[in-house]
């Protein structure tokens, strides 16, 4: 399983990695944008396409992918 979310975290492309890591550390898209320099728009697209990619069906079971590849939410915000 762990090598199964690996294989999918190492298919989005750096942008997706970003947002995901910001979403996993309970930012919201706004806080995100800012953080990244884009519009909400461009990281709710974002977003979907990581939930997509990863076959997440809550944040909740992202969260819990993001921990077994080793991104945690303490870890993630810089």
């Amino acid at each position: 399983m762990v090598a199964e979310v690996r294989r999918r975290y190492e298919s989005l492309t750096k942008r997706e990695g970003e947002v995901m890591r910001l979403v996993v550390s309970g930012l919201l898209n706004k806080q995100i944008a800012g953080e990244l320099g884009s519009s909400e728009v461009t990281v709710k697209m974002h977003r979907g396409q990581v939930m997509r990619k990863m076959k997440a069906q809550s944040i909740v079971q992202l969260i819990r992918m993001a921990e077994k590849v080793g991104i945690t939410s303490a870890s993630s915000h810089k």
